[in-house]
């Protein structure tokens, strides 16, 4: 039973999750085997004051602007 984790910025609605969702299952079950209902999607929304790369958060102004 596969669980995948997708992590993103808060924002998405239901209605985008769940086509992701779906979408995500159809791939996997495509790729590598199994049926849908073996497939667990977490999604974990992650505020952008929470996540930082090369050092800078998400939430800092980008350089130069």
């Amino acid at each position: 039973m596969p669980v995948i984790r997708i992590e993103m910025f808060e924002g998405r609605t239901a209605d985008q999750k769940r086509a992701c969702a779906k979408a995500v299952t159809e791939a996997w079950v495509a790729t590598c085997g199994g049926t849908p209902e073996s497939v667990t999607i977490i999604f974990a929304d992650v505020a952008k004051a929470d996540w930082a790369v090369a050092g800078r958060l998400a939430s800092d102004p980008k350089p130069g602007s």
